[in-house]
């Protein structure tokens, strides 16, 4: 199964939708919320389900619900995340009129004057349907994303008090003659932008702060980034290469041989996966070595291990 990230409505992926735990979610909330998820997703709770449902709960726990709440309960992930939230939220508050939503809950949110009951009451319906089909779980999480995006824009970024519902669009003007005066033509429509563009630009802002951080020397908050740029757009060889450049200078010379190795799949000619090739094939050689003295190279090599992708430990 393939988790398509566009089925979330930020640059960036919503935790607390995958989890279905509101914004302000505390951490007892969200584990209690969490270990409920996993049961249901546990192979021991669908015992009457067919091999390539089982399958799909694994994904679906292994590839969504453990990374959010990874990101949600560790210290220094969760209070980088609060303060994303909160840019959102102020960015998202300047166009409450233009958002695109499409969930009844959402677009009613938005129009409500009781912000936090009608979020909070959308959030518990929705939440208890979440898990209950693995076919749904996708558009529901979908739809508690969209929810989130439109609390952000009232609360903007759950800070302060709620901010007015946006208004109506003005009643056309009385003229002397007592007709209505004809509605002011409407603005020239921008030119669409495309589904490439849209991720083009994602993975660019995703890269500037990637940067950033390499720049200071804070290889893990980089490698943060360009994660995040992975999982909205997998297929890119530019950003694996990068990631696999990040992880070597943060002396993770695993994680760094599989996103190579990722990279010169989508795209053979890859400059940067072509440049650090033989570098990890000689680190990779190099833990073989150890291990057959004693173990002690397979050890460390399995220290970030594919878990890596997901906070594991750093070398």
């Amino acid at each position: 199964m393939k988790i398509e990230q566009g089925l979330f409505k930020f640059d960036f992926t919503d935790y607390h939708a995958i989890l279905g735990v509101a914004l302000d979610a505390d951490a007892k909330q969200i584990r209690k919320r969490y270990l409920k998820i996993a049961r249901k997703l546990h192979p021991d709770s669908l015992s009457g389900a067919t091999a390539e449902e089982k399958q799909k709960a694994s994904e679906l726990l292994s590839k969504m619900v453990n990374p959010a709440y990874e990101q949600l309960t560790q210290d220094k992930s969760a209070a980088e995340y609060k303060i994303v939230l909160k840019m959102q939220g102020q960015k998202l508050q300047q166009q409450a009129n233009n958002l695109p939503l499409e969930s009844d809950p959402a677009k009613e949110l938005v129009k409500t004057s009781n912000v936090d009951a009608a979020y909070n009451n959308s959030l518990k319906a929705l939440a208890e349907t979440q898990y209950k089909s693995l076919a749904d779980v996708l558009s529901v999480t979908g739809q508690i994303s969209e929810l989130n995006m439109a609390y952000l824009a009232r609360t903007a970024g759950g800070g302060g008090a709620a901010a007015p519902a946006p208004p109506p669009p003005p009643a056309a003007a009385a003229s002397s003659n007592g007709r209505s005066a004809p509605a002011a033509p409407p603005a020239a429509p921008t030119a669409p932008v495309s589904p490439k563009q849209h991720r083009v630009s994602i993975i660019e802002r995703y890269l500037n702060r990637a940067k950033e951080f390499e720049a200071k020397q804070d290889y893990s908050r980089a490698i943060l980034e360009m994660r995040e740029a992975i999982q909205s757009n997998p297929n890119n060889a530019g950003c694996h290469s990068y990631l696999a450049n990040l992880y070597l200078k943060a002396n993770q010379s695993t994680m760094a041989r599989i996103h190579v190795k990722r990279a010169l799949e989508i795209d053979p000619k890859d400059n940067l996966a072509k440049l650090l090739e033989p570098r990890v094939s000689k680190t990779g050689s190099q833990s073989g070595k150890g291990s057959q003295k004693g173990g002690q190279g397979d050890a460390k090599s399995k220290g970030g291990g594919l878990f890596g992708l997901f906070g594991g430990k750093r070398k």
